[in-house]
């Protein structure tokens, strides 16, 4: 099966900028009620997936860090705990759902890295759950 059937291209997708500071990730992401964010880069290549597991680390770690003062850091000054890689757009079925196992959703790029969406976990488990059915059925 074609992953391209399950893309959610990034014009629907929440995502930063890499040079984005904290506040503006912690206020998109409480605006969006999302945990976790693909951050790009000024050409628009997946760079890695930002959670509020990192911000929070950010700001356990980092002495006299506030919420009035995060626009002061930049997202590229975060150490990131969970490595989102991303899988191309030609990418095999079972590649997913390896990955969806791990991460609430899986980025992908094109075949020249760009970022074009993301495939939500929720998605694949509907597929998983469809392919069962089915097989139940006959």
């Amino acid at each position: 099966m074609n992953i391209a059937f399950f893309l959610i291209p990034k014009k629907e997708v929440v995502y930063l900028n890499i040079k984005a500071t904290m506040r503006q990730a912690l206020e998109r992401m409480e605006y969006h009620r999302y945990s976790a964010v693909p951050l790009l880069d000024d050409e628009r290549k997946y760079v890695t997936t930002l959670t509020e597991g990192d911000l929070l680390w950010m700001m356990k770690n980092t002495p006299d860090l506030h919420f009035y003062n995060t626009e002061t850091i930049r997202l590229s000054e975060l150490n990131y705990h969970r490595k989102n890689e991303p899988i191309p757009i030609h990418a095999e079925m079972e590649h997913i759902i390896s990955r969806a196992m791990e991460q609430n959703f899986v980025p992908v790029t094109d075949d020249q890295g760009t970022f074009i969406g993301i495939i939500r976990r929720r998605e694949i488990i509907e597929y998983c759950a469809n392919q069962l059915f089915a097989v139940k059925r006959n």
